[in-house]
């Protein structure tokens, strides 16, 4: 989806990457507890200075909190631990997928236009030119920002979700604000950078887990096991998985006797744009002495002998030590 995105993170960008994304969770965190509170979503009944809309997003917020895990007391007294996580990961990633989208002219208002978010600030202030409810409650460009990049990703960021109708309070708001735009724009032109926000979002909450020494339930198990698969492993894994099963098929007899090093191998076997750089090879010898190359991974002669034939049961081959055809 996103162009231009050819070079992965450098140690500095990282770096920035991490620091940044750590404090979001801390203050989306609090903004999220905060803006809860004061709807009251956690206590037994509504306030009642709410109005009819408060309350109904106080309701739907409840809700929504069970579904996640969240437990309502006899008392209806109900736990907000997460739900305040929910509300906080998600105003901080659709802001941050969002400046995505537009540091790559993706971030799209209609079929054939582009918007920067100086532009969906010019049409936040503008009412009148809304084309529905959602961009409507839209009072600044990050706002109908992230209602446009909810429009195009909705499985992941849900328009009609209760999350996004609930406001974090300005100073919170604007903390997030700089943590977005204060990031190298070359964060946003990498091929892994998006990977390593999630890692880095669960980086404190993992180092907290490992050191209380817990049993592993369900709400610690993604802290701990989800982590970023680096470009350099899947490549490594696919290539001598894959590759190792293509260079069986591509290369000749006389290509396994008489090949001078690895690399000559890997030319051979390589087509554009797939160079198999991390396609290892193994000479082995026979007891009359005979010499021959072989993938060092295997040949994988049980696999089928046609690409049309095999079935990938992990297409995003993001696990660092199962691949399965």
């Amino acid at each position: 989806m996103l162009n231009n995105t050819a070079h992965t993170l450098d140690k500095t960008l990282r770096s920035q990457l991490e620091n940044a994304v750590k404090k979001a969770r801390t203050v989306a965190e609090q903004a999220a507890k905060a803006a809860l509170n004061r709807l009251g979503v956690g206590e037994p009944r509504p306030a009642d200075y709410l109005n009819d809309e408060q309350r109904n997003l106080r309701t739907r917020l409840r809700a929504l909190g069970r579904q996640l895990g969240d437990i309502r007391h006899d008392d209806r007294q109900q736990d907000l631990d997460n739900l305040i996580t929910s509300v906080a990961y998600e105003h901080w990633h659709r802001m941050l997928f969002a400046r995505y989208l537009e540091q790559n002219h993706l971030l799209m208002y209609d079929q054939y236009t582009a918007l920067t978010l100086e532009e969906c600030n010019e049409l936040a202030q503008e009412p009148d030119v809304a084309r529905d409810e959602q961009e409507r409650r839209c009072t600044t460009g990050w706002e109908l920002a992230g209602v446009l990049a909810s429009k195009m990703l909705p499985q992941i960021f849900r328009v009609d979700s209760p999350v996004f109708e609930l406001s974090f309070a300005p100073e919170h708001q604007q903390a997030l604000t700089n943590l977005v735009m204060g990031l190298n724009t070359d964060t946003f032109h990498t091929s892994d950078s998006l990977g390593w926000v999630y890692q880095f979002w669960q980086s404190d909450n993992k180092e907290r887990i490992n050191k209380s020494e817990v049993k592993i339930g369900a709400r610690e198990l993604p802290a701990v096991t989800q982590l970023f698969t680096e470009p350099y492993m899947v490549s490594f894994l696919l290539d001598n998985a894959l590759g190792a099963w293509w260079a069986n098929q591509r290369l000749t007899e006389s290509d396994w006797l008489n090949a001078k090093n690895e690399q000559e191998l890997r030319d051979k076997a390589s087509i554009p744009g797939v160079p198999l750089e991390y396609l290892r090879f193994v000479q082995e010898e026979d007891a009359q002495g005979n010499k021959r190359w072989a993938p060092a991974a295997g040949t994988f002669n049980e696999w089928p002998k046609t690409l049309s034939e095999l079935k990938t049961l992990d297409p995003s081959c993001g696990t660092p030590y199962i691949l399965s055809f």
